[in-house]
């Protein structure tokens, strides 16, 4: 698959789609994504911006990417893409800070309707939509991939196993890490809730829609 403009564009308008959905789904306060979820509870606790939390979580998953493909001996231009991962990683989450400035918590500094649960819940299927489109355009067009999807990958080589069932292994590791930190830290759970079981559930069927009915090979 060449290098396009055409390419590159779509995956920067998915990055900027899935920083959308990623940052609205925060805002809705009914449980984040569970691969996010950690970064999300750690902000809380530490009084630390999301999309920063997010970063450093990204540099982690960034850094087990690169031991697990130096373990298997993977060419170079595999690691050279880790690497590229961190400058990606860190304008991503610039957008989600642009993002997290224009949209508000919408239980606590909305009025009226806009913070009832059932607006929130309506705000969680967008978000959940913009997620699952955001990933699909951004998969689609096979560049530097998102550190959340290329440390499942990374795992999906690792241990020899179908990505689904990487993906729920990372997925549920990060929900059962962040029931404890939060626990501990707080003595109640922070950043899982109904909202990660609709992220979990609805964005992967997002993705499949978006493949299935829109032609992305460029």
């Amino acid at each position: 698959m060449r290098l396009s403009y055409k390419r590159i564009s779509i995956y920067v308008i998915g990055m900027i789609v899935l920083a959308a959905g990623l940052t609205l789904n925060s805002k809705v306060t009914l449980g984040v994504s569970p691969i996010l979820s950690l970064p999300y509870t750690l902000s809380e606790i530490l009084s630390l911006r999301y999309s920063d939390a997010v970063f450093f979580w990204y540099c982690l998953f960034i850094v087990l990417q690169i031991l697990i493909h130096l373990h298997l001996k993977k060419e170079k231009s595999v690691l050279i893409t880790d690497v590229l991962q961190i400058l990606v990683s860190l304008l991503f989450t610039r957008v989600m800070n642009l993002y997290s400035d224009l949209i508000p918590v919408f239980e606590t500094e909305c009025q009226g309707f806009l913070s009832t649960i059932w607006f929130r819940l309506l705000m969680l299927a967008l978000a959940i939509c913009l997620t699952g489109t955001g990933a699909a355009l951004t998969l689609s067009m096979h560049l530097i991939p998102n550190p959340g999807d290329g440390i499942v990958a990374a795992v999906s080589d690792l241990l020899q196993k179908k990505v689904g069932t990487c993906k729920n292994i990372v997925d549920i590791s990060c929900v059962c890490l962040t029931v404890l930190i939060s626990f501990i830290s707080t003595k109640k759970i922070i950043g899982v809730g109904i909202g990660t079981l609709f992220a979990m559930l609805g964005v992967g069927r997002v993705i499949n829609f978006i493949n299935s009915h829109f032609d992305l090979t460029y």
